[in-house]
């Protein structure tokens, strides 16, 4: 909407009162007018209005005050005056001596010089009439405020127009003077409306506008006209094109003009208020008021009147909850902000927080921000209470923060607020490493992982590693050698004691089952055996299954794995540590038995159970042994869908190793759906280290082999396949049904023209046989002695060039094992010591 002069927008009813007040001049009527507002707002632009509606003649008198004026007696009225006056050169002073001391010093109004200077204005109205126009009123010296008052009260025969701006602070005293006169007028321009900023944009722009940018001006400008203008200016000086804005490249630009106009004018204006934005900005618009009052010495009736201040400038919603009215906002006030303000902002929050009995978690995000060296007590506390509320994110930076804090200050340290019962060295390094531990499982399991290794490490005794350890077992951490070691040595540990714990045996053995290891497997079994089917007994009953069916043992994983899917379809599955890991294994051992739909209804509800329980690691497992089952039923796009999505939550949850197998299952079932291109693409965002399981490492070799037999590379399929028979072999997995790498190396071999080996793979002969005896050392035998899996693994290491104490390691035996596998194979092959082993396992 435009003004009579096309300049101004949404201002007709202001121009139309100033048309009425000098309309009546000419019948003798007085006037004042004062224009309220906070800057910006076009109280100066409606003052500049009044000489072009006046009648050809009228005398205009104007002055604009300032700040460094205000100390200089009549300071105001000599600008007033002064062009008249001394331009008519009449010689004279309209400023009376009386008005002076000695010295020429102000020693204040006195009566006779204002009726002097009231003679002085009747005569300049005598015959025309008079506009008496200033600007910034507030900042005149006092002399002439008082005239300004005097007068004002005296017009009552003058045809004079005595108009003033002022802000809304400074009204105040004026009115309260003026108050009972009958022609006295009050203007308070309003804010733009969003039209009127919509066509000052389109007009400064000089063509239509985006509307995102014109409702980003008009939240940012919040109706002022000055701060609209600058803000317009910026974006044409930017370059900002006006039909599709970045907002990236337009916030930064609204931040920058709102903290050269609104901000500094707060500064100026209103200290306590900019004090108030400034901790709001810092440590929230939520902040309560008696802390804003605590930090910055004023009373809670201080600060509630300075936020009013905020909302009417603009800069804060009146709530609640109370937020900054544009992203711009905080930005643009923490830019003013130095860094070390805002630290020891935090700081002395903290401080205050913790005085007061605040929530610890409250306490907790300003001594993280603030980097405090105190506050272990509360950091614990407000993990505790962020874990508990799901929030991981914060519950692990409080840990950490914590952790860090072990070596800080002493406790009676002077940085640190007096709390009765703090003490800071209190929670062990031990304890919050597996505080924290528990807290990555559910956003970082590679994470989890580190911190599982640390809290082992720092446990005291076997039996306190393997209570630790139980806490934390998840079967998502042994999808990785890392995740593995300490649940592997830990069960080895706790399996030699001569009465381990039942319930950590049981979990613990559960675990190794799972990364391919039979330790401890015995003295479980047994106490597994006398005891009820609880959950830790679960746990092992699953992982025991999956073990049964990697190894070809049918009839024992069908059975071990019923006893698990019976009780979690009877919703008897506790939601404990170490839960999945039976109806992950059980679900395994269905699969790998050929029951893929019973395995798949038990995934789902796995699924269902760590939903609720918001345990997002099975979440993953449940959705990636899902995939599989529907893979084995044929069902390749709904495989594609479960591996899609755990492919976003292992990423979410950084776990690397099952990030591989998600992108394994997505590109196998991709594969299924004659999408080999696109399988192709999936798998080279799979930049997985080697430090995986063995059968996820296998599974990302056979969809690798896969995609290359779907696009003609049979060479490089044969490999693949191949080399995944060979790492399922070193960790004894042996029952074809787990991973079909046999049929379709033959279908490589054959595609290559090789019936004879595809015929020898197929009927389950190894790469390089390695079950022939020596001739030259060795009695003629007409059947050939197989090795079992695990005397295979020790001599597969052994050919490489690996001691048995390397072995050992590597395989997480003793010594003394692997030098009685290969005394076993040995006897086997007719040989006596490693260095016949090469010649003895060659093909005859």
């Amino acid at each position: 909407m435009h003004a009579v002069n096309g300049d101004l927008y949404h201002r007709e009813r202001e121009i139309s009162l100033l048309q009425e007040v000098i309309a009546g001049l000419a019948l003798g009527r007085p006037a004042v007018v004062t224009v309220h507002g906070p800057r910006g707002m076009g109280k100066s632009a409606l003052l500049n209005v009044v000489p072009r509606l006046l009648p050809e003649g009228a005398l205009v008198l104007r002055a604009r005050c300032h700040p460094s004026e205000s100390g200089f007696p009549y300071s105001m009225v000599r600008q007033l005056f002064d062009p008249v006056l001394g331009a008519a050169g009449r010689g004279e002073t309209f400023i009376p001596a009386e008005a002076h001391g000695s010295s020429g010093e102000a020693a204040g109004p006195t009566h006779e010089a204002l009726l002097h200077l009231l003679s002085t204005t009747r005569s300049l109205a005598a015959d025309r009439p008079v506009a008496v126009l200033v600007d910034d009123l507030q900042y005149a010296d006092e002399p002439s405020l008082r005239w300004f008052s005097y007068i004002a009260r005296r017009l009552d025969d003058l045809p004079v127009l005595l108009a003033a701006t002022l802000p809304d602070s400074a009204a105040a005293r004026l009115t309260e003077e003026l108050g009972p006169l009958p022609y006295l007028n009050r203007l308070w321009p309003e804010p733009l409306c969003s039209t009127c900023t919509t066509e000052l944009v389109d007009r400064a722009f000089d063509s239509p506008v985006d509307q995102g940018l014109a409702a980003l001006c008009d939240a940012l400008a919040h109706g002022n006209p000055m701060v609209l203008h600058d803000l317009v200016n910026r974006l044409r000086r930017e370059h900002v094109p006006p039909g599709a804005p970045d907002p990236q490249q337009v916030l930064p630009i609204g931040a920058q003009a709102l903290s050269e106009t609104v901000l500094a004018w707060l500064d100026e204006d209103d200290p306590a208020a900019g004090e108030l934005l400034t901790q709001l900005a810092v440590l929230g618009p939520d902040t309560d008021p008696a802390m804003c009052g605590a930090l910055s010495q004023h009373g809670e009736v201080q600060v509630l009147q300075a936020r009013d201040a905020l909302v009417r400038a603009g800069l804060l919603e009146a709530g609640p909850p109370a937020r900054f009215p544009h992203a711009a906002v905080r930005p643009a006030v923490l830019a003013r902000v130095p860094a070390e303000d805002r630290l020891h902002l935090h700081g002395r929050a903290a401080t205050v927080l913790a005085r007061l009995g605040a929530p610890a978690r409250q306490t907790a995000e300003h001594l993280v921000k603030a980097g405090c060296e105190w506050g272990l007590d509360v950091l614990r506390d407000a993990g505790a209470q962020a874990a508990a509320a799901g929030d991981h994110a914060s519950a692990a930076r409080y840990l950490r923060r914590a952790l860090a804090l072990l070596d800080g200050p002493p406790p009676g340290d002077a940085s640190a607020p007096e709390r009765p019962g703090e003490t800071p060295h209190a929670e062990t390094f031990h304890e919050l490493t597996v505080r924290l531990a528990s807290v990555e499982l559910h956003r970082d399991l590679d994470a989890c992982a580190r911190q599982t290794v640390a809290a082992a490490d720092s446990a005291p005794g076997p039996v306190g590693r393997a209570e630790v350890l139980a806490r934390l077992a998840s079967p998502a951490l042994v999808a990785s050698l890392e995740g593995a070691q300490p649940f592997v040595r830990a069960c080895g540990e706790l399996a030699a004691l001569a009465a381990p714990p039942r319930e950590p045996l049981l979990r613990l053995t559960a675990q190794a089952l799972l990364t391919g290891h039979r330790t401890g497997v015995r003295a479980a079994a047994r106490l597994a055996a006398r005891g009820p089917l609880d959950p830790a007994a679960r746990s092992f009953s699953g992982a025991l299954a999956a073990a049964a069916a990697a190894t070809g043992r049918t009839g024992t994983a069908q059975r071990l794995a019923a006893r698990v899917e019976v009780a979690q379809g009877a919703a008897q599955e506790a939601v404990t540590a170490g839960w999945p890991a039976g109806p992950i294994g059980a679900a395994l051992a269905l699969i790998w038995t050929e029951a893929p739909a019973a395995a798949r209804d038990l995934a789902t509800r796995v699924l269902t159970t760590a939903r609720a329980a918001d345990d997002g690691a099975t979440v993953l497992l449940a959705r990636l042994v899902r995939a599989e089952a529907h893979h084995r039923e044929g069902r390749f796009s709904t495989a594609y869908a479960d591996a899609e999505a755990g492919l976003a939550l292992a990423r979410r949850l950084n776990a690397a190793a099952l990030t591989s197998a998600a992108l394994s299952c997505a590109a196998r079932a991709l594969v299924g759906l004659d999408r080999a291109d696109d399988a192709a693409e999936v798998l080279r965002e799979d930049r997985s280290a080697g430090d995986l399981h063995p059968f996820v490492r296998a599974l990302s070799l056979q969809a690798r082999g896969e995609v290359a037999a779907a696009r003609g590379d049979h060479t490089a399929a044969l490999g693949l396949f191949l080399d995944c028979g060979h790492r399922l072999a070193l960790r004894g997995i042996t029952n074809p049904a787990c991973l079909p790498w046999r049929t379709q190396a033959a279908r490589a071999y054959r595609a290559l023209g090789e019936e004879a080996a595809a015929a020898t793979i197929l009927n389950g002969g190894p790469r390089t046989p390695a079950v022939t005896p020596h001739p030259a050392s060795a009695p003629h035998d007409p059947e050939r002695p197989t090795l079992t899996p695990a005397e295979q693994r020790v001599v597969e290491l052994v050919l490489r060039g690996h001691s048995s104490l390397e072995v050992s390691e590597r395989l997480f035996l003793s010594k003394r094992t692997v030098d009685t596998h290969l005394g076993r194979v040995y006897r086997k092959l007719g040989i006596h010591s490693r260095h016949e082993l090469a010649a003895a396992l060659s093909t005859p």
